[in-house]
């Protein structure tokens, strides 16, 4: 974080100074911003966030023995001799933090307008499926060209985005942020923090949908970052989603469009597949005259085509070059875990890991990369868990997902889980027999189950939302454990 003041985050958050800090208003806060206690905190600020199960208030005399300079608390917080520890104490933590980001980011762009000022660009991502990796492969191409924060793993909420926003300093030239929702507001209030200079939607999708109500609504809250653009701002939108596309009337600035249709702004053509699943495509820029360029991706699965479209489109937005842009792409890799994280392991087996999260988008496309993994010779195994917060769709949702197994002759799927039991409906109903599908009670039963049956030359798949728990297995795999 920039150096502030303890006065100066008082003023920022609405605060009130306490402790040592209400006698020494002018103490300087120059270290990172954090809510672990674990973390290095040395010269920084600790928010003492209230929690379902743990309350940050508890860990807060932790941080200060550990180096934090100033803690952010909505209550007193006391140290070991009962001394109240330098502190800003705040009506509602959560909120101040994001009213902390919004300050920096502010004082961050002003410090930009300076002479010799870095020329910060903020964009913001979001989409029912790929923006992790989106975000992933822009902080790529973004951090080639110079200083680059983006989130670590999936922090895309109202407590990961302000603490992204606050790792930024006067050197960072992109801010590239993953802003996600599961209700309707959610993006209004992450743009109104951070208010992007480049707004990406990848895709309105059946993510969340028990949170929104249905695919319109999705849409219409997905919609919020276009609306949250800053006044000359661009949006970066996916031509191939009429929802999506859709969104250009609201941009208050100009607008670029990516994907597979031939008006496309960034578009694609001859997408190929190798033996390992990853793709090769000429990457298309039109305009007064078109361009075009190869790029080969490191990333496995034909859907990651769309992903690496979005960065692309976003980064000639924020002024890279399309040669750069390709070289970029080609040479990105897979940053955040349980995400097609492809291993292949000494005994001849292939691990993809994807079980961060799903929703019935990502299962499909994670599916047919499996097949394609897969192919002819090599047997296909999917470890299937429940996909969360579909609302009254579930059942179907996950029906479809089985049919989909069968149809991609999909050689084992073991479904874990009550939640997910109409997966192994689905492919039983589509034509599965004998022992290609298997329901598992729990994870400990699948993972039996699966050390049995696991034989060199497998590839195994293991997909479900984070809440079901899967990743567990996703690891013991990656470690080749299993047997």
């Amino acid at each position: 974080m920039i150096a502030l003041t303890a006065a100066e985050i008082a003023a920022a958050t609405g605060g009130v100074l306490r402790g040592a800090a209400a006698t020494e208003p002018a103490l300087v806060v120059s270290g990172p911003v954090v809510v672990d206690s674990r973390d290095d905190v040395t010269g920084g600020l600790f928010v003492a966030l209230p929690g379902e199960h743990v309350d940050g208030h508890d860990y807060a005399a932790v941080a200060v023995a550990g180096g934090a300079a100033l803690v952010l608390a909505a209550r007193d917080v006391v140290g070991a001799g009962g001394d109240v520890l330098p502190s800003v104490v705040v009506a509602d933590v959560e909120k101040a933090l994001g009213d902390l980001a919004r300050a920096v980011l502010e004082r961050l762009r002003e410090v930009a307008l300076e002479p010799g000022g870095s020329d910060l660009r903020v964009v913001g991502i979001t989409g029912s499926v790929g923006k992790t990796t989106t975000k992933d492969l822009l902080a790529q191409l973004c951090g080639s060209v110079g200083p680059t924060i983006a989130p670590v793993r999936s922090f895309n909420n109202e407590i990961g985005l302000p603490l992204t926003v606050l790792r930024a300093d006067e050197s960072t030239r992109f801010l590239v942020l993953e802003m996600g929702a599961s209700g309707p507001g959610h993006l209004t209030y992450l743009t109104d923090i951070a208010p992007p200079d480049v707004a990406v939607v990848l895709i309105v999708g059946h993510a969340h949908l028990g949170g929104f109500g249905g695919i319109d609504a999705v849409a219409v809250a997905k919609a919020e970052i276009v609306q949250g653009l800053v006044a000359d701002g661009v949006a970066v939108l996916n031509a191939d989603d009429p929802r999506v596309s859709a969104m250009a009337s609201l941009a208050p600035g100009d607008v670029v469009t990516f994907g597979a249709a031939p008006d496309a702004t960034v578009g694609v053509r001859d997408v190929r597949l190798d033996r390992t699943g990853r793709a090769t495509f000429t990457l298309v820029q039109r305009g007064e005259a078109e361009r075009t360029v190869e790029v080969s991706l490191r990333l496995v699965g034909e859907h990651h085509v769309h992903n690496a479209l979005g960065a692309a489109a976003a980064a000639l937005a924020v002024g890279l070059d399309l040669d750069e842009v390709a070289a970029g792409l080609s040479a990105a890799d897979a940053l955040s875990p349980h995400r097609m994280h492809v291993v292949d392991r000494s005994d001849g087996v292939t691990v993809v890991d994807d079980s961060y999260n799903a929703n019935p988008d990502s299962m499909r496309a994670a599916l047919k990369a499996l097949a394609v993994l897969a192919g002819r010779d090599r047997r296909s195994i999917a470890v299937l868990g429940e996909m969360l917060e579909l609302g009254p769709d579930a059942r179907e949702a996950h029906d479809a997902i089985g049919r989909l197994c069968v149809r991609l002759n999909i050689g084992l799927t073991i479904v874990v889980g009550e939640g997910a039991r109409a997966i192994r409906d689905g492919a039983n109903h589509e034509g599965s027999w004998g022992d290609e599908v298997v329901l598992a009670d729990d994870l400990a039963v699948a993972t039996a189950f699966l050390e049995s049956e696991l034989r060199p030359g497998d590839v195994v798949l293991v997909k479900s939302s984070y809440g079901a728990g899967l990743w567990k297995l996703g690891d013991t795999l990656v470690e080749g454990d299993v047997r």
